[in-house]
């Protein structure tokens, strides 16, 4: 049996999410899908994509690698979320850092010239390792292998100013999950 998988891996690197709603059944308030990448034909680099009640319900990309946040819109974040495919809009440039540890929280900052993000993981489960295939299901020409790590505490901050919402428990295959989680060890792959 071999242990090999013999598709092309495209990215590696981390995807922690936050989505945020004021009810369990409610529309997001704020949906942010935070990526540090390793590894990608686009380069290492970190990008934030962030649509919220903070940033008037439209998109908002910081980055510290353009070409990066692109190649990534273009692919498999523009394949998770298709409002993300637009390219047309802006990317602002962003210094990162992070701080933390999985057992006790996570935060994930961002500072511009004139905004500072930060978005922080607690309450954290146990970690479900993730394996799709590319091609399983319609519309996903793009598989994955991570360590999805559900958080039923989540903060994301704007300038000081908090996001409204909060977590909701999930099932994902019969185990506890959240609508927040951090995704470490992510690797996505596109068939041979």
């Amino acid at each position: 049996m071999s242990t090999l998988d013999a598709n092309r891996v495209i990215l590696t690197g981390e995807n922690p999410f936050i989505r945020l709603s004021r009810t369990d059944d409610g529309p997001m308030t704020t949906n942010a899908s935070f990526w540090r990448i390793l590894f990608c034909p686009a380069g290492p680099g970190h990008v934030l994509y962030l649509k919220s009640e903070l940033t008037q319900d439209a998109w908002r990309i910081y980055s510290d690698n353009i070409a990066m946040a692109r190649w990534l819109q273009s692919t498999v974040q523009g394949m998770l979320n298709a409002e993300l495919l637009d390219t047309t809009i802006p990317v602002t440039d962003a210094q990162f850092s992070k701080s933390g540890d999985v057992r006790d929280f996570w935060t994930e900052r961002l500072e511009t010239s004139v905004e500072e993000i930060a978005l922080t993981w607690y309450e954290i489960g146990e970690p479900l390792l993730i394996h799709t295939q590319p091609n399983a299901e319609p519309a996903r020409p793009y598989g994955v292998c991570t360590v999805l790590i559900p958080c039923l505490g989540a903060r994301l901050t704007h300038n000081g100013v908090a996001a409204s919402g909060q977590p909701w428990p999930r099932q994902r295959e019969g185990q506890p999950f959240s609508t927040c989680a951090l995704a470490f060890s992510e690797s996505w792959m596109q068939a041979r």
